[in-house]
């Protein structure tokens, strides 16, 4: 494993000092992770990506440590404020542990709703900003979003928990720019090869996913409550799954009872492994009794056809991806938003289930709710509010653009 780390250079053995506006001093006591570099006032010298950068306060008292990215808007990444940290592999162990620690129970339930796939570090949220662990039984998947993690990768694959093997996957800033990565390629870190996607639990469930080529790391594990709360209200119903991934919903709303179910998605290779879900399930009661289809189609094509044709559903989920990466999108987002609950309600039986989630950060919750009650209202299908939910327990919040998941359950007059 040394031998892929050989071209990283090391960082540098001399701190970066940093002084900083006295709102970026509140928002660092306060515990925000990330320091702006318009709010940097001075700076000891120019370092490399992952160098340790030390901010002092107006009275030159520590105030944090971080790692220093040259390249980003966000200068440092704080892993830690207001009192001295020493920053090296015994931190990463206590860093480390202290996350698993929070999904322990999680990955402790027994036959038959065992888990052996969620989150294990939840980047800021778990105080390594910028790095995300997932678990899939017995395969890590390290991603990495940012540089400032490379020179410390010699430290942090010890402090993993065992597994079978590792995966690294990276961001898009990191993937676009290779010339960063000192030959390091998305693929097997250490251990055994992978042959094929890997499976794993969820409640007792058996999917599968790709930690290569699949989404984000393979699949959406901050959706599992939110599956579970389909399945609690899928009985008896007819559901159609837009944007439906590998069709994790899909397979909670069969096993809660569901006649039939329809997964909607423009991705054939997706929809390749929502059939392969399907089928490790099929002996999981009821599941075996409930009829799958597969469209593979854009779900806003797909939702005015089916509603040309008179197709009704008892539930309708809407899971799509973000529609917002950036401030400058959001009113484009919302306004996708609407049209999509038009659509899903033009397909919706008379007190059928709506389920409209939002994975767009720079989407407040409480603007997309507010669309999505306008929608309905325009379309003369008052919502009743079953729930509002947010983030599982693998994906904890710490500050406030780390919330990004809101869903909503609602029955449609």
């Amino acid at each position: 494993m040394a031998d892929l780390f050989a071209n990283i250079p090391t960082i540098a053995e001399k701190r970066i000092a940093l002084r900083v506006t006295a709102e970026a001093e509140r928002a660092i006591r306060q515990g925000h992770p990330w320091l702006f570099e318009s709010a940097i006032t001075q700076q000891s010298f120019m370092g490399q990506p992952g160098d340790l950068a030390v901010i002092f306060d107006k009275k030159r008292r520590f105030l944090a440590i971080g790692l220093f990215d040259p390249d980003s808007p966000i200068r440092v990444k704080i892993l830690g404020a207001n009192k001295p940290v020493s920053i090296g592999p015994e931190w990463f162990q206590e860093k480390i542990a202290a996350a698993c620690s929070l999904r322990a129970t999680l990955l402790a339930q027994p036959a038959p709703r065992q888990t052996t796939g969620c989150r294990l570090i939840h980047g800021e949220n778990d105080g390594l900003p910028g790095l995300v662990l997932d678990r899939y039984e017995n395969t890590l998947v390290l991603k990495l979003y940012t540089p400032v993690w490379l020179p410390h990768l010699g430290e942090i694959l010890p402090a993993l928990p065992p597994a079978d093997r590792i995966i690294l996957r990276l961001g898009r800033r990191l993937a676009e720019q290779p010339g960063d990565l000192f030959g390091l390629e998305e693929g097997l870190l250490s251990g055994a090869p992978l042959e094929g996607p890997v499976q794993f639990w969820e409640n007792g469930l058996r999917f599968e996913a790709d930690p290569i080529r699949g989404q984000k790391t393979g699949f959406f594990f901050d959706q599992r409550d939110n599956r579970s709360m389909v399945e609690q209200l899928a009985s008896g119903r007819e559901v159609l799954n837009v944007f439906a991934y590998t069709g994790g919903f899909s397979v909670y709303a069969a096993r809660g009872g569901a006649r039939r179910v329809v997964s909607v998605d423009s991705s054939a290779a997706a929809l390749d492994a929502a059939r392969r879900n399907w089928a490790y399930n099929r002996d999981v009661f009821p599941v075996g009794d409930s009829e799958h289809t597969i469209l593979a189609e854009d779900a806003f094509e797909a939702l005015p056809r089916l509603a040309g044709q008179g197709r009704q559903f008892d539930m309708v989920i809407l899971d799509p991806p973000a529609f917002a990466h950036r401030n400058q999108q959001v009113d484009r987002a919302l306004a996708a938003y609407r049209r999509l609950t038009l659509l899903g309600l033009s397909v919706l039986t008379k007190e059928g289930i709506l389920v409209q989630a939002s994975c767009s950060s720079r989407v407040p919750a409480e603007d997309f709710f507010k669309q999505v009650h306008l929608a309905a209202a325009h379309a003369k299908r008052p919502l009743m509010e079953l729930a509002r939910t947010g983030h599982a327990l693998d994906h904890p919040i710490a500050y406030p653009e780390g919330t990004y998941l809101k869903c909503l359950f609602a029955k449609a007059a």
